[in-house]
C-alpha cells in the first residue's frame, strides 16, 4: 500500500534574517508578510518553525507569490514529550 506524503514546507526566524519588525519582505520566489505576533512567538521562541503558507498575486498586483506565516511547532527538532507503547 503506498502512502502518498505531503510536503509543508516550514520557515524559522533564521531562515528570515531575524527580522525585528513586522512588515512586507522579499522572500525566495516572491514576498512574506511577517506579523507582530510572528514576531512575538520568535522572540519567546527562537526556534520555532512556521508553516509557509502561500497564494498568487492577485493580477493587478505585481508578478510573484504573496507568502504569510501558519501554524508553529516551537520545537521542530525536539523529541516529543511522551512515549507510547
Amino acid at each position: 500500500m503506498a502512502v502518498d506524503k505531503i510536503r509543508v514546507d516550514k520557515i524559522t526566524w533564521d531562515r528570515v534574517g531575524r527580522v525585528t519588525e513586522p512588515g512586507r519582505y522579499m522572500y525566495t520566489f516572491g514576498w512574506l508578510t511577517i506579523t507582530a505576533g510572528d514576531l512575538a512567538i520568535w522572540q519567546q521562541y527562537p526556534q520555532a518553525a512556521f508553516t509557509l503558507l502561500g497564494q498568487y498575486a492577485e493580477p493587478h498586483e505585481a508578478v510573484g507569490k504573496e507568502f504569510h506565516l501558519g501554524a508553529f511547532d516551537v520545537a521542530p527538532d525536539g523529541r516529543p514529550p511522551f512515549t507510547t507503547h
